[in-house]
């Protein structure tokens, strides 16, 4: 192993033990001593990378948005008329490319297809909290306030993306009539976001159960009728 290969072990190994120790005990309470142990390396490895614990939290808020970029690209359809640049947006308002990212393309992510898409992604996204503690331990210090935030805040990246679904959806006819995609993005929103909070409590949350029933209530007010048939509120990937 080279040189630069056991830096980038090393880094990412401290970032993962951080990540896993701000969610667990919290960012206040998480000492560098905490994390050197964790991650299994010397005081000098980790001054080499971090010089304080505000750098390596910034270091875990910027890969937990590099991860929430990748989940929410990795959802995504042809681009669609409008909203498709809110997550390239948010982290190029920060402080330059997210940890183990490449730069975005012109016109950043592409927006779902569809409501079919947003409601993927929306699974995708809360079974990601439960089983990826870096997009987890992101969230997490979006709501720290003993720490300034480098960066955008993950909260408001998610809800500028739902948004950008939600408009696109809209002006593709895919909303029922009367619904505007704004207004409907204050629902996706403020259910996803209340899971991912609620979520850091009780990890019963995290399972698709509630994000499930969530859109069982709300696809007869928000779909056409010709498309809501056809609509999978577990989310299409789902079994049965």
């Amino acid at each position: 192993m080279t040189r630069q290969e056991r830096a980038v072990r090393t880094r990412t190994a401290l970032i993962e033990a951080a990540a896993e120790l701000f969610h667990r005990e919290g960012y206040e309470a998480t000492s560098l001593a905490m994390v050197t142990a964790r991650a299994k390396v010397s005081n000098g490895a980790l001054y080499f990378h971090f010089a304080t614990k505000a750098d390596l939290a910034d270091a875990v808020a910027a890969s937990a948005a590099a991860r929430l970029a990748g989940l929410v690209a990795g959802g995504a359809g042809a681009a669609g008329p409008a909203g498709g640049a809110a997550v390239g947006r948010g982290l190029a308002r920060g402080s330059g490319r997210a940890e183990g990212s490449e730069p975005a393309e012109a016109g950043g992510p592409a927006q779902v297809s569809g409501l079919q898409g947003l409601i993927d992604v929306t699974h995708a996204f809360v079974r990601a909290l439960g089983s990826d503690v870096v997009l987890r331990a992101g969230f997490d210090l979006s709501g720290v306030r003993e720490r300034a935030v480098v960066g955008e805040d993950l909260r408001d990246v998610w809800r500028e993306w739902v948004q950008g679904a939600l408009a696109t959806a809209e002006a593709r006819g895919a909303l029922a009539p009367g619904v505007s995609g704004r207004d409907a993005a204050v629902a996706v929103v403020a259910a996803t976001v209340g899971i991912e909070v609620l979520g850091a409590y009780d990890g019963q949350w995290l399972s698709p159960d509630p994000l499930t029933w969530f859109w069982h209530l709300l696809l007869p007010a928000l779909a056409t009728t010709a498309d809501r048939a056809g609509l999978a509120a577990a989310g299409s990937g789902a079994a049965g």
